[in-house]
């Protein structure tokens, strides 16, 4: 038996639209041939793929994080606009690719209006330069009547782009990072104040996000979060943090478990934050912005202990005289679906995201990596629902208004702590509860939804969730998405679009505002309470 109570008395704090975003950076085919491909049959006069925009637009992501990732601290974006056939041709040293500049930076804006979605931007603060930032903005936001303005109007877009959040750099603690402050968090968090004192001089409207650790691995976090913040707090209304969860190969405990190795993250920067807040006796809270998340299961490498930050350095210094430069085929795209098991992949992500949304009064943006592949699985030809698109939707609907604390009682488990690699080593946790679950109270529309996950692989659980505390509950709606015993491993395709699309359970009942119903394993359950 397990419970799950919620009380109207417990809010944490207003949802932000943006909390589940997506992230979209140029590595292998996820632009040349997943967005852009001119050649494919439902390619539009600018070369992207009709069918791509469609399903994505359908989906209704807030937010895509763009053009983001490790890319960004080389792009030289100047060189991106313009008539195609006078753009420059550059490396990208971060992925050893070519980048055509065929996407630039009206294309991206361009795109994320057609899918209908806000650009959450990625400026350049590696090898870019404060004036680089301050033209970009100009470019993209001002009216008219200047130099950058009015390029972007002879370019063909006569309205500013409205961009409301800049970010200011990507990863930028990091040894891998092309210009990185690694070792000058002064410096950086210097960098930041002037710029985005600058930005916000010439757009008034817009937010900025401040690097904070790649990883809460990294060897000097959180005091470089610290330095950094403490350079530029009265500024910024972000500060981006990374993470990428790894569990050892096979172990579905641990992969559904990850999300308490966020929360720690997001505990930590939430309180160094308020320390900051405190040395400048600022009344503002700068937010967390997690817009690079994933999780996954890998085998374990060998371990080099003892060489300290070296490890981190050296996983990511890939010196290889042998390794070409690759140019990506828009038209040469392969099928890409997630490593293993296809529910499994949408438990984990879900798990993070209730996770944010327990915190949905310090986290204001969530940003999945491999978010807009989740939402529009495709292949070179079709593009098609896969399990995460139904799970993820439902987080768009349902997850609105206030987020709510839920008191959960299971049955637990124990994490024993791992390590995959030299740079991704967890502690162990114990006391995990099989039922992993959030809450949001929709006032607008009258709902409350109790969103539940059962990490158990092989028991059911007979489930009360209490919501007796809302007096005016009329009725309940379960919708489920279930491991099939029969087939644990099956995929969806272009011809089996709804093989995880929700199902309504009706077997349960309410009486008295508690709800009970028996929930499968490794079971994602959505529980729309109306009043």
């Amino acid at each position: 038996m397990a419970k799950i109570t919620v009380h109207p008395d417990f809010q944490i704090g207003e949802i932000s639209e943006r909390l589940f975003s997506a992230f979209l950076e140029p590595i292998g085919t996820m632009v040349n041939g997943f967005m852009y491909n001119p050649k494919h049959k439902t390619a539009d006069e600018q070369g992207f793929r009709g069918d791509v925009i469609d399903a994505l637009k359908a989906a209704k992501i807030p937010a895509v994080r763009l053009p983001g990732g490790n890319f960004v601290s080389a792009w030289q974006w100047k060189d991106s606009i313009g008539p195609k056939s006078e753009r420059k041709v550059h490396l990208d040293p971060a992925w050893y690719q070519f980048i055509p500049n065929d996407v630039g930076h009206d294309e991206y804006l361009q795109w994320a209006e057609k899918i209908g979605t806000q650009s959450l931007y990625t400026i350049n603060m590696g090898t870019g330069t404060m004036q680089d930032a301050m033209d970009l903005v100009e470019y993209t936001n001002f009216e008219g009547g200047s130099y950058w303005s009015d390029l972007r109007k002879k370019n063909g877009h006569e309205k500013p782009y409205g961009v409301k959040l800049f970010y200011l750099g990507n990863e930028m603690d990091g040894p891998w990072q092309l210009g990185s402050w690694d070792g000058n968090p002064l410096g950086y968090g210097h960098r930041v104040q002037e710029t985005s004192k600058a930005v916000k001089w010439i757009d008034a409207s817009i937010e900025t996000g401040v690097c904070g650790s790649s990883a809460s691995f990294m060897e000097h976090f959180p005091e470089w979060d610290e330095k950094v913040l403490d350079q530029c707090y009265d500024v910024v209304d972000y500060l981006s943090i990374h993470h990428y969860h790894s569990a050892p190969a096979n172990d579905v405990k641990s992969l559904l478990g990850g999300s308490l190795y966020y929360e720690d993250f997001i505990n930590v920067e939430a309180g160094m934050i308020d320390y900051v807040a405190a040395k400048h006796r600022s009344p503002k809270k700068v937010k967390i912005s997690f817009d690079e998340y994933g999780c996954m299961m890998r085998d374990n490498a060998p371990l080099n202990p003892g060489w300290g930050r070296y490890n981190m350095a050296r996983s990511h210094y890939k010196f290889d005289p042998a390794r070409p430069y690759i140019l990506h085929d828009p038209d040469n795209m392969k099928h890409f679906m997630f490593p293993g098991r296809e529910i499994l992949h949408m438990l984990s992500m879900l798990s993070i995201q209730l996770a944010f949304l327990r915190h949905a009064d310090r986290v204001g943006i969530g940003c999945m990596t491999g978010g807009l592949g989740a939402m529009c699985s495709s292949d070179h030809d079709n593009v098609w629902r896969s399990a995460s698109y139904y799970g993820y939707s439902q987080m768009i609907q349902y997850a609105r208004g206030i987020s709510m604390r839920t008191a959960v009682e299971s049955e637990t488990y124990d994490m024993p702590g791992y390590a995959i690699d030299d740079t991704s080593q967890y502690t162990g946790k114990e006391g995990v509860n099989y039922i992993d679950s959030a809450a949001a109270w929709d006032k607008e529309n009258n709902t409350l939804t109790v969103f539940a996950i059962n990490r158990n692989e092989d028991s059911d659980y007979s489930l009360n969730v209490d919501v007796s505390g809302f007096k005016d509950i009329k009725g309940v709606k379960h919708y489920e998405i279930a491991t099939d015993k029969d087939d644990p491993d099956k995929k969806s395709s272009v011809d089996a679009q709804d093989v995880y699309a929700p199902v309504e359970n009706k077997s349960g009942s309410l009486k008295d505002g508690v709800y009970s119903v028996t929930v499968k394993p490794l079971s994602w359950n959505v529980f729309t309470f109306s009043m």
